[in-house]
């Protein structure tokens, strides 16, 4: 009843908010990717997304076409693995960024391993900008990480908003330095906050550094400071710092998935996991739906 292809096009609407960047992700026009979605609105017989000239929301029909849309498509790809007599093994390095770690990326992980018991998965969690010095240095086969939206590299899976968040009690004083809770160089929304800052001429002390979101979390919790923070990944007992406070805008940030130089051995691995992540990446964000 559902084309896996219409599927695929719809999660990318899904979980980019966006026809355009769909549409890059897949390597479609955006017509094509229009086309997809109408289709499979017509075969649902339910609209999917509400959508204007500014923004693209799902509608509650199209929530509930997520978790079904996932299924499908796994369902879809072990079945196409199984009748092709492929069963994937080898070693597959993968890495994700910190922003990862309160997720549920685990629950994606842990469904790859069960369909794909062969295959040696080894977990590398780091920073961003670590994490692409490792790639390019043919140390990791597959990366899921951060890119400043400039970047063309990777394959976009969302994009969200950086925005200041700490404790919910704590109050700016705006004739002191702002107080910055950061990771360490080459942290990349510690270059963003930093650069941010700058621009407004806002004076600014690092009160914390830390290559460890939790220690991150545990120092903004104490309200020793603010940090730079995906929008869509703002961990429990912390909130947005208000408008009020004076602090500038940070912009976009890029979560991509970037390969490596294809080694034979991890490729066909690779490639799963990939679409794996591509097919539940709205669980790692929107509050983990």
């Amino acid at each position: 009843m559902y084309d896996p292809s219409q599927l695929r096009t719809f999660l990318a609407v899904a979980q980019t908010l966006s026809f355009t960047r769909a549409a890059r992700r897949l390597g479609l026009r955006q017509s094509t990717v229009s086309q997809h979605v109408r289709r499979l609105e017509d075969a649902t017989g339910r609209q999917l997304f509400t959508r204007d000239t500014h923004s693209v929301e799902l509608t509650e029909d199209g929530e509930a076409m997520l978790g079904f849309a996932r299924r499908i498509l796994v369902a879809h790809e072990q079945a196409a693995a199984f009748f092709a007599g492929k069963r994937l093994g080898g070693r597959l390095r993968f890495g994700a960024s910190e922003d990862f770690v309160l997720t549920r990326l685990t629950d994606i992980l842990e469904t790859f391993r069960h369909d794909h018991p062969d295959v040696d998965l080894e977990l590398t969690v780091e920073l961003s900008g670590t994490l692409h010095r490792q790639l390019d240095a043919g140390k990791l086969d597959l990366v899921l990480a951060k890119r400043r939206p400039e970047d063309p590299r990777g394959m976009l899976v969302w994009q969200d908003d950086l925005v200041w968040i700490g404790a919910e009690r704590l109050r700016l004083d705006p004739e002191r330095p702002v107080p910055l809770i950061v990771y360490p160089p080459p942290g990349i929304t510690r270059a963003l906050a930093f650069e941010a800052l700058e621009r407004r001429g806002r004076a600014w002390r690092v009160a914390c550094t830390s290559g460890s979101l939790n220690g991150l979390v545990a120092a903004a919790r104490a309200g020793l400071g603010v940090m730079a923070h995906s929008r869509g990944l703002i961990p429990p007992g912390l909130v947005r710092v208000p408008d009020r406070a004076g602090l500038p805008e940070l912009g976009p940030v890029d979560f991509v998935l970037l390969h490596g130089e294809r080694r034979a051995a991890a490729q066909d691995a690779a490639d799963a996991l990939a679409t794996a992540i591509l097919a539940g990446g709205d669980r790692l964000h929107r509050g983990g739906r």
